[in-house]
């Protein structure tokens, strides 16, 4: 079986359960997991691929939480790192009453995974390499690591998957270095994925299908631009299709990106070396749309990720 490496933030979310009340006056927080390139990887092991997360939490006792939850999902945890300097980091998020979110972020350990930690990591097995996280590219030591490990990806002909994951409230005062640093990936890796949103924001496009062609015109990679329950849009070859998703009664949206993102690299990773075909990459990515949809009938990430398996693919 190939071996899949995700890189990134692993943190833990705090979420106002206090609805309509901002941060400041919040009393009551849910802590969940979180992180992309760690939900990812949760979904890849739940999947049953061989997975390993490339993170750095504090010593504390959210550090651990972080490392006992991935191994429970069945991720290897060798290079999730402990750093006795810096906390866990924090993401503190309340979702207000007319529809804005206020968010704090509380940076720790995340952003100090450094070249260093990099250069320890055994990529021999390694098949795929998966880079999404938007804290990569906030300036600090993940950020330099970040791009040591796309360069040695790329020298040892290893398989790249890129998911940019914006977050407005990280980069509102500096969109351009987030697009500027996006770019430099997506030229770079040979799949990825962006949300609609993410696409217009990218190409400064006005349709989606004037983003998508520009994505397929400044890109080499197999691309996927989601569109929620409409489904996703395959950028393939010069051509574009859409595939369809299945229908649900969403409880929590939570995780479905990072869930389609650990469907479409298991699957990747079964069929390793191999070109997939139009055909099969359309099997690829409806699959994923299962389970990214399938991850919305759970309240949470990694509570929906517990109920992934290959079922969900029939």
């Amino acid at each position: 079986m190939s071996k899949i490496l995700c890189i990134g933030e692993a943190l833990i979310d705090m979420i106002c359960t206090d609805k309509g009340r901002s941060l400041k006056d919040g009393e009551s927080f849910l802590k969940k997991p979180g992180g992309a390139p760690t939900n990812v990887a949760a979904a890849i092991a739940a999947l049953g691929g061989q997975v390993e997360l490339a993170a750095k939490v504090g010593v504390d006792p959210f550090g651990q939480h972080l490392v006992e939850v991935m191994k429970d999902f069945g991720v290897d945890t060798r290079y999730m790192l402990r750093d006795t300097n810096h906390f866990t980091t924090f993401a503190f998020v309340s979702l207000m009453e007319n529809g804005e979110r206020d968010f704090y972020f509380n940076r720790g350990a995340d952003g100090h995974l450094s070249k260093a930690d990099i250069e320890l990591i055994d990529l021999d097995q390694t098949s795929l390499i998966h880079f999404g996280s938007a804290t990569g590219f906030l300036p600090g030591p993940l950020q330099t690591a970040y791009r040591y490990l796309l360069q040695q990806a790329r020298a040892r002909n290893i398989y790249v998957s890129f998911d940019p994951n914006y977050r407005h409230l990280l980069f509102r005062d500096n969109t351009a270095s987030f697009v500027e640093q996006s770019w430099y990936f997506l030229t770079q890796c040979d799949f990825f994925k962006v949300s609609d949103e993410e696409a217009l924001l990218l190409t400064g496009a006005d349709t989606l299908e004037d983003a998508a062609q520009q994505l397929l015109e400044k890109t080499k990679a197999v691309f996927a631009i989601t569109l929620g329950k409409e489904g996703t849009l395959l950028g393939r070859d010069g051509k574009t299709s859409i595939i369809s998703s299945i229908a649900i009664n969403p409880v929590d949206t939570t995780g479905a990106g990072d869930a389609f993102v650990g469907a479409v690299l298991y699957q990747l990773t079964q069929k390793a070396g191999q070109e997939h075909n139009q055909e099969e990459w359309e099997q690829v990515i409806g699959n994923a749309n299962k389970a990214g949809a399938r991850t919305c009938e759970y309240l949470g990430a990694m509570e929906a990720f517990k109920h992934l398996n290959n079922d969900i693919f029939k």
